[in-house]
């Protein structure tokens, strides 16, 4: 039986969306139960779907709970309550419309931070505020990375560069801050005053006893003071959350005195039982020297120092590499698999009680398109593939509490990467995003004292061949 027709006949599945669809055809649950929230520019959204959109200032002056329950977004809720379709939520109709499987509002409303909360959301009015129970929020966008497929809405580096030099010279304008300020997303200063998180802390007490899951993003929250206050009130709660899922990401490129202070917070934390349980989320692309050239700023050896420290000294954590797999990860993508697999076999233990201490989380990128690997000549994506192989090799489970090894889940989502790769694109998008290649990358070089030839000796003919490009 195939993935997708097993999730369409799943019971459980068919027994949410049948529940969902006597309250309306367009009700969803995340409309109500999730959320994440982009203080720096004031935006949220409650799913990854529809486009973010702008909180109102003089609601959150009202009512801080405003930052999730905004009008705009109630105005959604009555549409699903009273049985119609929100527009902004077209993914999930053209999936159920055009095929027999399940859109992904029938996922999140399956989630244990949905589900439970079906009956209670139906008896709501509409305009009545709810807290949610899965929250995301990045307080500022300071970093002091800028990777290359980012931008200044999440990081200051990135923000500095384009006021000094100014969008990159793509036919898409990369990173202009002109597409930034007509979608409202400028973010604010990390180091002046933000009203949207004045109105998170306003908010917080009486939102945090109702959280399932808790997530910190950035930017990067480790340069955030609102992160330390988040910390700070967990360990010192008298009425700690046991059943919180709690996260934060982090680069992991932060001065050394703070990866001291965070190793510190986590273990009171997680020996004093403070949460359910708590993951770090890192990101790493590829390996090496190409690692640091996508992630700009990384320090590849003090990166995975930090990752064995941490692991080290924290054991009650999981770790997770949450990759953002692209054109340039092709090349050295292989080590940091086999790396990953060593941290996962050296930190496996009886003092561990999750499956695994270590998870690999591929993503593939499909923004900016010139650098998806899409884009690659299609001999280079043969290694994908190869990749995808060697992570089953290393499934074997060796630890007899759980895996050491890589679960079916990390090795299809780099089989998915494979499949995406070698999908069809037009000859116009191929032609357009190649060009964009070219003129991004022998930018950057210019702006940042990088070689894109010498970092990647496999991409130079390629790099040769999209300079000739002309549209």
């Amino acid at each position: 039986m195939s993935k997708d027709k097993e999730k369409f006949e799943n019971p459980i599945y068919l027994d949410i969306k049948k529940d969902l669809d006597n309250i309306g055809p367009g009700m969803c649950l995340a409309k109500w139960t999730q959320v994440t929230l982009q203080l720096q520019s004031g935006h949220n959204h409650s799913c990854h779907h529809p486009k973010t959109h702008k909180i109102s200032e003089t609601e959150i002056a009202r009512n801080p709970s405003a930052l999730h329950n905004t009008r705009y977004k109630k105005l959604r809720r009555k549409e699903m309550l009273q049985g119609t379709r929100p527009e902004e939520c077209d993914y999930c109709w053209g999936v159920e419309d055009n095929s027999d499987l399940f859109s992904d509002r029938i996922f999140k409303s399956s989630e244990d931070w949905s589900r439970p909360y079906m009956q209670e959301i139906k008896a709501l009015d509409w305009r009545d505020d709810y807290n949610p129970k899965y929250v995301e929020v990045a307080f500022s966008n300071a970093c002091n990375f800028k990777c290359s497929y980012c931008s200044p809405t999440f990081s200051t580096q990135w923000m500095e560069e384009i006021q000094q030099y100014g969008g990159y010279d793509t036919t898409d304008k990369f990173n202009d801050l002109k597409h930034l300020a007509a979608e409202q997303k400028m973010p604010i200063p990390h180091k002046d005053y933000n009203p949207y998180v004045d109105a998170f802390w306003k908010w917080w007490p009486d939102l945090y006893k109702d959280l399932h899951t808790f997530r910190i993003t950035g930017g990067e929250p480790l340069m955030s003071k609102d992160t330390w206050k988040v910390l700070d009130y967990i360990i010192d709660e008298k009425n700690p959350n046991k059943n919180l899922d709690f996260s934060i990401n982090s680069n992991l490129g932060v001065p050394d005195e703070l990866i001291t202070k965070l190793i510190e917070k986590l273990k009171r934390i997680t020996e004093e039982d403070k949460v359910k349980g708590f993951v770090l989320f890192t990101s790493c692309d590829a390996w090496g020297a190409q690692a640091e050239y996508i992630r700009h700023g990384l320090e590849f050896s003090r990166f995975w120092n930090n990752v064995n420290r941490i692991l080290r000294e924290v054991p009650r954590i999981t770790i997770t590499f949450m990759v953002t797999y692209n054109m340039l990860s092709v090349f050295s993508f292989d080590k940091l698999i086999k790396g990953v697999y060593d941290l996962k076999r050296e930190y496996a233990g009886d003092d561990r009680y999750w499956l695994s201490p270590v998870l690999l989380d591929t993503s593939y990128l499909r923004h900016p398109k010139h650098q998806t690997v899409q884009i690659l000549p299609h001999q280079f994506k043969q290694n994908i593939f190869d990749q995808a192989q060697l992570a089953f090799y290393y499934g074997i489970p060796y630890y007899s509490k759980g895996y050491v090894g890589y679960s079916d889940l990390e090795i299809q989502k780099l089989k998915r990467t494979y499949d995406w790769a070698i999908s069809p694109i037009k000859d116009d998008e191929l032609h357009k995003a190649r060009y964009n290649f070219y003129k991004f990358f022998s930018e950057h070089d210019k702006r940042r004292g990088t070689n894109f030839c010498k970092t990647y000796p496999e991409l130079e003919e390629f790099y040769n061949f999209t300079k000739t490009i002309q549209l």
